[in-house]
């Protein structure tokens, strides 16, 4: 079979670019090893669907690194930190003790401070919180939480059942990162505040890799953009306030949004409070941005590599559960998926359609590697084995589970006829063929395929149409509500709130504002001018900002995704994600100068501040200028990370992600969720 460009073709979808195959082999000498410790090939079958995988292997993919780029500053220090604050806050309980630990903060601890680094400093026993009755026969015991008021509930009732029972334990909470008066409020409510001691640990960052970093605040979208609650606007602005501390100082700061520029004050405030040191500064620029400034872009499919494991598979704190399908045995296996994973850190950015081509080009340079062997003496076999069999054995087991995963996320895609759906949504970017969305999504409702696809492809629909029309959102409210149950009005409530789904009002165009104004003046009462504002503020303007920033490439030009041309490869060439031009735009003019349109139909908050000097150096200057620290107020989501890593390529600078989570479409809308805990 002759092998097909992957390039999109103006009379073709934009999508996947999937063509439809009765059988397609795909040959990969992936190694395995056979009983007599040989090593075979395997030959693999996939089956259905087949993408537009026989690329163009014998070259080097697309990304490469810029020799010219910088180096990015070494953030395993925070982890340091992090693990030496939580030594010295378990050491003020001296003696044996029992650990509780709250179910989401589990992840992130393993990857501070392990269960040895935790025994060797007198922890006893580890329990998570389960909200029930304790077991623990320890004296002392050490509980580790998030401030939520649910939890110290908990805590109370522990503490006074054994008040009842007459048992006198010391009690340590530790509230990570940081305690809220509500919560201090509560020990009091319940009697307890006396019986307890209570202290923060200021773990406010978490390097997944060597250019992200999370809070693992999950619940910030839902708490800030939802319910208005900004108790987490001062954690994020002690994050940007260590990051300054220790790799600044910041040189310019840029953001957009209400939560950012409050982040930022916060941040201002701390600076000026605390005790200036001149440094040498590795990150020059920063950049703030609320996720609610672009919300199309999480809730488009993602079609990069790490975007689609997220996807499918749900990446947690950095690290992937594979099942038996992935791994080919009964077994599941956990793998961290950062830069140390050779394999990974090739194929993370790229498009799905390039993937399989790179891990068979990668198979046979394995197999040439092992094939070597043959024909050597004994002193070249020994130096064969003790510097290159232990690397090829681990490049080998990883490539195995990397051509696993992708075979499975291309069975779970075929499942769900994956052509069809990122035609629709390629469709509603576009704005082409409005009514053949909606006739798609009914049926997508009315065959109860996914709730949550559902909702996705409503709110897509919404956001890019700038409301739904009377008509159309009541009968599509009405056919969901029926198909997947009356108790989600709750959260038709929760995404009008938001902006993700809501109805026309009458006589509301794309470009035309004065009508909303004229409301806004002419009605009298506070309920009337505060819907009206609401109104206002939640406006979407797609459209035009599609148009005022090219976000939507012509759909008469040839898009050729092994050589991406912009950050639209993303998304299949058919979209570049908002934030990410956003974030282009304002680096190139030095500030939102030229963009008054722009964020005005954004809906302003924008600021542009220079905060110091960088130092003297001039080649130290430059270096720190080309580092940008974006930080996502409310999650970001791979794919535009790997956009943010391609606009680096391509400008000479390198991006450090900082992020509340890491998000995708699924998240965010289960945040949604009126039973969302």
């Amino acid at each position: 079979m002759e092998q097909l460009p992957c390039i999109y073709r103006p009379n073709n979808i934009r999508s996947f670019y999937w063509t439809k195959c009765s059988l397609l082999v795909l040959r990969f000498p992936a190694l395995i090893k056979s009983n007599n410790g040989q090593c075979v090939s395997l030959k693999m079958e996939v089956k259905g669907w087949a993408g537009v995988l026989l690329c163009s292997t014998s070259g080097p993919m697309a990304h490469s690194v810029r020799r010219d780029a910088p180096e990015l500053p070494d953030f395993s220090l925070l982890k340091r930190l992090a693990r030496d604050q939580l030594i010295y806050l378990l050491e003020q309980l001296p003696g044996r003790k029992d650990l509780f630990i709250e179910a989401d903060l589990m992840s992130p601890l393993d990857r501070i401070a392990n269960v040895t680094t935790l025994k060797q400093h007198d922890v006893d026993k580890l329990y998570k919180v389960e909200y029930k009755p304790i077991v623990s026969t320890s004296d002392q015991l050490c509980f580790l939480i998030r401030p939520r008021i649910k939890t110290v509930k908990w805590i109370c009732d522990v503490v006074n059942a054994d008040k009842a029972f007459g048992r006198f334990r010391k009690y340590k909470i530790i509230f990570s990162p940081q305690k809220f008066y509500a919560c201090e409020n509560l020990l009091e409510e319940q009697g307890i505040f006396g019986d307890v001691t209570t202290d923060e640990w200021s773990f406010y960052l978490l390097p997944l890799d060597d250019d992200i970093i999370s809070l693992e605040l999950p619940e910030f979208f839902r708490d800030n953009f939802l319910e208005g609650d900004q108790r987490w606007v001062r954690t994020a602005g002690s994050a940007l306030h260590l990051l300054h501390s220790v790799y600044g100082p910041f040189s310019k700061l840029y953001g957009i949004g209400r939560c950012s520029k409050m982040a930022y004050e916060s941040w201002r405030e701390q600076v000026e409070e605390g005790e200036q040191r001149a440094r040498q500064a590795e990150i020059g620029n920063v950049f703030l941005i609320d996720r609610d400034v672009d919300l199309v872009t999480p809730l488009c499919s993602q079609v990069v590599y790490e975007g689609l494991v997220d996807d499918i598979f749900r990446i947690k704190c950095g690290c992937v559960e594979f099942g038996p399908d992935v791994t080919s045995s009964d077994k599941s296996i956990k793998v961290m998926l950062n830069s140390q994973d050779k394999v990974f850190n090739e194929i993370r950015n790229e498009h799905f359609s390039q993937v399989f081509g790179f891990l068979s080009q990668k198979a046979r340079n394995l197999q040439t590697a092992y094939d070597k062997r043959s024909g050597m003496d004994i002193k070249q076999m020994k130096t064969f084995v003790s510097e290159e069999l232990k690397g090829l054995k681990q490049e080998h087991r990883l490539l195995s589970l990397h051509i696993g995963a992708s075979e499975s996320m291309m069975k779970r895609k075929t499942k769900q006829d994956f052509q069809e759906l990122l035609k629709t949504e390629h469709s509603l970017l576009e704005g082409f063929e409005i009514r053949e969305c909606i006739s798609y999504i009914e049926e997508h409702i009315n065959r109860q395929v996914s709730m949550v696809e559902s909702m996705r492809l409503l709110c897509l629909l919404s956001l890019t149409e700038n409301g739904l029309l009377p008509k159309d959102y009541r009968s599509l409210k009405a056919q969901f509500l029926q198909s997947y149950g009356i108790d989600h009005l709750l959260t038709f409530s929760n995404l009008k709130q938001l902006g993700l789904l809501v109805e026309q009002q009458p006589g509301e165009t794309l470009t035309v504002m004065e009508s909303r104004v004229g409301k806004l003046v002419n009605d009298k009462t506070a309920g009337k001018l505060t819907d009206a504002f609401s109104s206002l503020a939640k406006k979407s303007n797609f459209r035009a900002l599609g148009r005022r920033l090219n976000l939507v490439p012509k759909s008469d030009e040839e898009y050729d995704l092994r050589v991406p041309r912009d950050m639209a490869y993303i998304f299949s060439g058919a979209y570049i994600p908002l934030s990410c031009k956003l974030i282009e735009q304002v680096l190139e003019r030095d500030g939102w100068t030229g963009l008054e349109e722009v964020t005005r139909m954004l809906n302003g908050h924008e600021f542009a501040v220079t905060a110091g000097s960088n130092g003297s150096d001039a080649r130290v200057k430059t270096d720190s200028q080309r580092i940008i620290l974006v930080m996502f107020l409310g999650g970001c989501t791979f794919s535009e990370i790997s956009a943010l890593r391609f606009l680096g390529r391509e400008k000479g600078l390198k991006f450090i992600v900082v992020t509340t989570a890491i998000t995708n479409s699924a998240r965010l809308l289960e945040s949604m969720l009126d039973n969302h805990a």
